[in-house]
């Protein structure tokens, strides 16, 4: 399950689970999950049930009992232990792959990574619609350092709103906040979803919870 949700592709993940004489001695079970990468099929995690091996052990060599008395049950027993192990730089490597997206937009292709927010690298872009002017800068900029206090954002001011969109779109980042004239009028502001390309106008009150409840789950 913890896979799934950090935004790794289930049709691309399997899983191999061992043969009794394929195992380590100290081991009771192991199920590998492994991803199909561009170049081939490779082991991601490995999941090794050991028993009450390291425990054992422990114990054997220092003397000390190990053992857990379990109340409800009134009686000892020694735990045993589950090993999964993982390489951080497969496990990113799988992100960049599941992430990996291409579709049309406005007649154009675009590519982008399509990250989970939780681990998105950026979580929001900040722009003001234009940098001439001094209170839609004050006001963008107002924003960004509230949200700079909770997230890694970037503040992009070069170029049509368009292109801002297609780098963060290819940096993975998922909402974009354009700060324009109409802040200046009602408070609010416009936030662009990356994966669909929808744009909601929304009161700059709400857009903290906002991002938080899509960002974090609350």
């Amino acid at each position: 399950e913890w896979l799934p949700s950090i935004g790794l592709r289930e049709n691309l993940m399997e899983y191999e689970v061992h043969a009794d004489d394929k195992l380590a001695h100290y081991a009771r079970a192991c199920t590998d999950v492994t991803f199909r990468f561009p170049f081939g099929q490779q082991e991601l995690l490995g999941v090794a049930a050991r028993g009450n091996f390291d425990l054992t052990q422990h114990q054997e060599a220092s003397g000390k009992s190990l053992e857990y008395f379990d109340e409800a049950n009134k009686e000892k027993y020694l735990p045993h232990v589950i090993e999964p192990s993982c390489g951080v730089d497969r496990l990113f490597l799988a992100l960049l792959v599941s992430a990996y997206a291409e579709d049309e937009v406005g007649g154009e292709k675009r590519t982008f990574l399509r990250f989970s927010p939780a681990i998105a690298p950026i979580k929001v872009a900040v722009f003001p619609l234009v940098k001439n002017n001094e209170e839609v800068m004050a006001k963008a900029r107002e924003i960004f350092g509230k949200l700079q206090r909770r997230y890694n954002v970037a503040f992009d001011t070069a170029g049509a709103i368009g292109r801002r969109y297609r780098r963060m779109d290819e940096a993975g980042t998922p909402f974009c906040v354009t700060v324009d004239f109409d802040t200046l009028e009602d408070d609010t502001v416009t936030v662009r979803d990356r994966d669909s390309t929808e744009q909601v106008r929304m009161p700059i009150a709400e857009l903290y919870n906002h991002l938080g409840q899509a960002i974090d789950g609350f």
